[in-house]
């Protein structure tokens, strides 16, 4: 009984996530983020933030250094763009191909370590990669003007320009850029080539983290995080596991890097600095780290404030308050004025430090007890299955 209740559980977990990815445009368009760079970085970062999760949630090590991935996973696409094809399809193979083998090299060295030192070993590879893209390897990665498409490109696959126009990344002959634009309820939608294409990943990915999750390898890497220790002591070798998630979490942000690039065909450095890292962990942690929705969460939260509260200006704000009298419509958008715009960060900080207080679980934390309150206010709280020792997804 209860594997058919997990199993039922899990399909209307999935159902529910592939109706709210595809219906993206929709429902995100009333908070002013459904347009689509927006909605191709909450796809893209969300599968970043899923395959960290499969490292970091699952196994317990926690890395500062995968923005490297994410770097190499661009690098890699957009050098198939230039070589082979402005199809898509070639260079997200090739990047998840490449962050899959980069991350078994640096795996293979960083977890001969765990605890602090397995997270700065992950965050000096970084700083080299980047330090690497950035000068040494300059006739590979530009250095920092960055890795671009250019019109005498061989890409042998497509053959020479029909116009002197820069080519545009496509899927099999449809443009990323392509949108089909409506209006519906006053609000503009926008339906994107390239966020559905990212968006159908996104599901892919969150698929495979739901089986990674519910399978025998993701229950050893619970226990690797529960107590490495002990599983030592009974004469298991951990490593395999251990190496096998960080392979397979480097993957991700590989697939995640080729996006970025299929979505905007320029690959720099600047992708592979500890900030890029940093972020991902930010987004985990946010959403609830060791949960199937919470970095995904994560990662649209930090990106909506990134985007949206950064454009607000005091123009804006005016408008906001001007139903007030002036005097205090003047006090209101100075205050309000040091979180919004450049002051973006400190909104962030701020909901970082309450969610970490009051939600140590992360958002999902704060799920699970409206959940549980609902249930008790209906009368459904009682009954056999109501004990569960699972976290919240």
């Amino acid at each position: 009984m209860i594997e058919k209740f997990s199993a039922r559980n899990d399909a209307l977990l999935l159902i529910a996530f592939i109706l709210a990815t595809l219906l993206g445009p929709i429902i995100l368009a009333p908070f002013g983020a459904g347009y689509p760079d927006l909605l191709q970085k909450f796809a893209i970062y969300g599968i970043f933030a899923i395959g960290f999760n499969i490292l970091f949630g699952l196994t317990g090590y926690l890395s500062f250094g995968h923005a490297a991935f994410l770097g190499v996973g661009s690098y890699a696409a957009v050098w198939c763009f230039k070589l082979l094809s402005m199809n898509v399809i070639p260079g997200i193979v090739f990047a998840v191909v490449v962050g899959g083998l980069f991350s078994a090299i640096i795996g293979f060295i960083s977890l001969r370590r765990s605890g602090i030192y397995f997270s700065i070993l992950t965050l000096a590879f970084a700083q080299m990669s980047y330090n690497l893209a950035y000068s040494v390897l300059t006739p590979i990665t530009n250095g920092e003007t960055g890795l671009q498409i250019t019109l005498d490109d061989p890409r042998v696959l497509d053959g020479a320009a029909a116009n002197g126009d820069l080519p545009l990344t496509n899927i099999f002959g449809l443009p990323m850029n392509a949108t089909w634009t409506t209006s519906f309820m006053g609000m503009e939608l926008h339906f994107n080539a390239g966020f559905y294409f990212c968006a159908l990943l996104l599901i892919l990915a969150f698929y495979i983290s739901l089986r990674i999750f519910r399978s025998p390898f993701g229950m050893m890497l619970r226990a690797v995080k529960s107590n490495q220790n002990r599983l030592s002591y009974t004469g298991l070798n951990t490593r395999p596991y251990t190496l096998a998630a960080f392979i397979i979490s480097g993957m991700y942000a590989g697939l995640a890097g080729g996006l970025l690039a299929a979505t905007d065909p320029l690959a720099g450095a600047e992708r592979m600095q500890w900030t890029a890292s940093g972020e991902v962990v930010l987004m985990t942690i946010l959403g609830g780290a060791g949960t199937l929705i919470g970095p995904v969460l994560g990662a649209g939260l930090i990106k909506y404030f990134e985007n949206i509260f950064s454009s607000f200006n005091d123009q804006i704000l005016t408008a906001l308050f001007d139903f007030l009298p002036e005097t205090l419509t003047t006090a209101l958008v100075w205050i309000a004025g040091a979180f919004v715009g450049e002051g973006w960060h400190l909104t962030l900080g701020v909901i970082f430090m309450a969610i970490v207080i009051f939600l140590p679980g992360g958002l999902m934390e704060g799920v699970n007890r409206i959940m549980k309150w609902f249930r008790s206010k209906t009368g459904g709280g009682g009954g056999a299955e109501a004990p569960s020792t699972q976290p919240a997804e």
